[in-house]
């Protein structure tokens, strides 16, 4: 992928003869990242393709809902953003990916991320009546994607789906990927990135990503990072639903980008979801 004549038209307005340092750029999906160096300063652009749309949800994040977050450093300052074109740029933020490094097992890391992100949630509540029943649609609507799922246990999951309660939630700001991928450790600082999933959605579901991967294969980090968010979002019921849905979420979307080992984490957290889950 490139960039579209609209995009490059805008990112040379806003950079003229800035020079590409470093494409980031994930591959699985039509979102470009490229680290550039304009005047001696470096940024990030982040374009989409015409199938995205994770930079709307970025630029809505960071017009706001990312202060916590960049007064304290710990996210990019937003500069220019044109949602129409769909693409942004920021300022560049230093440190190293903490997922496979060291830091992606330390305790420590986990303490500095809850902090963050209770912080990010804290700072609005709304009530949603309805949440729950969209959610449960939007899994529902998934399962009837091209997947990988057994189909006798798709049906299973279907019923099962289909008896949840619908109580109320309160929706606060969430990322939507919160996990080593997307956090970077800058001189003992966890720093963060990427807001493509960024929403109101229950606080708990930042946890679903962790609990499925850190948290299953190395336990003390768990205790660490709820210390550093100061509670346990977690109520025993919605968390079940939460847990289910994202596996289900994983399985169908990583078949559908073709990422195999997500597609297997995905299966595996249906797997454990449904075996703690009373029919």
């Amino acid at each position: 992928m490139g960039l579209t004549e609209r995009q490059q038209q805008l990112l040379d307005a806003w950079l003229p003869s800035a020079a590409i340092v470093r494409d980031h750029s994930w591959g699985l999906i039509g979102t470009l990242v490229l680290e550039l160096e304009h005047h001696g300063e470096r940024y990030i652009a982040k374009a989409g393709d015409h199938t995205d749309h994770h930079l709307a949800r970025e630029i809505r994040a960071h017009r706001n809902w990312l202060r916590p977050w960049t007064t304290r450093g710990s996210a990019s300052e937003l500069i220019h953003a044109d949602e129409d074109a769909k693409l942004l740029l920021t300022r560049f933020l230093p440190g190293e990916l903490v997922e496979g490094s060291p830091h992606e097992w330390a305790p420590g890391t986990y303490h500095q991320a809850g902090e963050l992100l209770a912080a990010f949630h804290r700072q609005s509540a709304v009530p949603d009546d309805n949440y729950e029943a969209r959610e449960n649609q939007r899994t529902l609507a998934g399962l009837d994607k091209p997947h990988r799922i057994a189909p006798d246990l798709a049906d299973l999951l279907r019923a099962t789906i289909k008896a949840w309660p619908t109580p109320p939630a309160t929706l606060v700001p969430t990322h939507g990927d919160w996990q080593p991928r997307n956090w970077l450790m800058d001189n003992g600082t966890v720093r963060v990135i990427d807001f493509g999933r960024a929403d109101l959605r229950p606080a708990y579901t930042d946890l679903a990503r962790l609990a499925a991967q850190q948290f299953r294969s190395e336990p003390s980090l768990e205790p660490a990072f709820l210390t550093g968010y100061g509670s346990d979002p977690r109520e025993p019921a919605a968390w079940q639903r939460a847990r289910l849905r994202e596996a289900i979420s994983t399985a169908v979307w990583a078949y559908q980008v073709g990422d195999e080992s997500f597609e297997q984490q995905g299966h595996r957290m249906i797997a454990d979801a449904v075996a703690e889950t009373t029919f």
